[in-house]
């Protein structure tokens, strides 16, 4: 009987499982997730029969690949802090399973591939939002974290960012209704982020980085800012319907939502303990998904006629002219083979 053999599989499955953990680690699989879902949303509220289902495929996959070369980057960067921290010392770098050399050609080489992905099979414009997205995350947010408390603000523009990308990639344009998911974003991050930062505000303070929460032992700057913030996503939240882009039932259910994540935030200012925070962050987590799908699944047939996109066509509209600039994946795409779920 041959003992070694099923020695040898599990051994390498264990192997395989542990190096998956590490590239999910490395690249913030959970963030990375978030990114592709926003993106995905924000093309599905701005597609129309017309737009070519192909394209959200490659904003998809170009979006993911800013993501995740964007969080090696930021990993590389704070390696030093986040070995001072439990929840991230585990991470590839502090745990000394990769090189901070790795890392930073990682982190180099798949944002540029994610950059030439949206710019070649996109469209300049999200390309473009790319790498906006890309260089205030890495280049602003990310030092910023240790020398203001204004980071949370600055950090909360390239997480909104991703949903108007993908408005841009069905539509070519910067829509009023890319920027409704814009601010949505942004404005949710706020009492999200607050909830985690003093959550674990020791060992933020530990690592040297600058947060609200540093200077804010019993939770009240913090509680009041989530409050504040959950205020304004009520509002913004019903600007879709304004708009005209959703219906009755998207703005009953935003409302709805809106609400009880204000009660989260106002139920962390009274009790100010770590239970009423964790609360606030699950609401956060429960509250996006669902606004969001419930965004696209009552958006009106206007916004269909007004975001019409012709296959293999898109304009950047410039004020006071009628420039027309071909979407570069329109000379490149149909000479590329045929990817799994492309359409016809």
């Amino acid at each position: 009987m041959n003992v070694a053999a099923p020695i040898e599989t599990t051994v390498a499955s264990r192997n395989l499982r542990g190096w998956v953990t590490v590239i999910s680690d490395l690249v913030k699989a959970r963030l990375t997730l978030m990114v592709v879902l926003t993106t995905w949303m924000g093309f599905s509220l701005a597609s129309t029969q017309a737009t070519d289902g192909a394209i959200c495929l490659h904003a998809i996959i170009g979006t993911s690949l800013l993501a995740a070369g964007a969080s090696a980057l930021n990993q590389w960067w704070e390696r030093d802090f986040d070995a001072r921290m439990h929840r991230t010392a585990s991470r590839p770098l502090p745990a000394g399973i990769l090189t901070p050399l790795t890392v930073l050609a990682f982190g180099v080489i798949v944002s540029i591939l994610g950059l030439m992905w949206l710019a070649f099979l996109v469209n300049l414009l999200t390309a473009f939002l790319g790498a906006v997205t890309l260089a205030i995350y890495v280049f602003v947010y990310t030092p910023l974290k240790r020398t203001t408390e204004l980071n949370t603000w600055v950090g909360a523009i390239p997480g909104a960012l991703p949903p108007l990308m993908g408005w841009t990639a069905a539509t070519g344009e910067l829509g009023a209704g890319g920027w409704s998911l814009f601010a949505i974003l942004f404005f949710w991050q706020l009492p999200h982020f607050m909830a985690i930062a003093w959550l674990y505000r020791e060992e933020y303070a530990q690592a040297g980085f600058r947060m609200l929460s540093g200077r804010d032992p019993d939770g009240r700057r913090s509680a009041s800012s989530a409050i504040r913030n959950s205020i304004a996503l009520i509002f913004v939240s019903a600007v879709p319907f304004l708009q005209g882009v959703s219906g009755r039932i998207y703005l009953s259910v935003a409302l709805v939502l809106g609400g009880l994540f204000l009660i989260q935030a106002i139920r962390f200012a009274l009790l100010l303990n770590a239970m009423s925070a964790r609360r606030l962050f699950f609401a956060s987590i429960f509250y996006l998904p669902v606004l969001l799908a419930v965004l696209v699944m009552d958006r009106t047939k206007e916004v269909s006629s007004k975001s019409s996109l012709l296959r293999g066509k898109s304009t950047i509209t410039i004020p006071h002219s009628r420039i027309s600039v071909p979407r570069p994946g329109a000379f490149v795409f149909n000479r590329l083979p045929r990817l799994p779920g492309d359409g016809a």
